[in-house]
């Protein structure tokens, strides 16, 4: 695996990771109701939508330059 996929897929597991987290801060939220929780599951899917945005910008500019196909 090059590099440059590595990177995609590190992408991935990071993205889904940061869903993860989400939705776990937002479960203790609901058991324990500790508002800490609510903001890092804000912080979290804002991660999340950030690295979404990321990996679809660094994909679209390894087609522009032809290395992924």
């Amino acid at each position: 695996m090059s590099l440059k996929g590595f990177h995609i897929v590190f992408i991935i597991f990071s993205t889904l990771l940061a869903l993860g987290i989400g939705a776990w801060c937002i479960w203790v939220n609901l058991v324990e109701g500790a508002p800490i929780y609510l903001a890092g599951a804000i912080f979290s899917f804002v991660a999340a939508v950030a690295l979404i945005v990321y990996g679809v910008w660094f994909y679209r500019k390894m087609k522009r330059l032809r290395i992924i196909t």
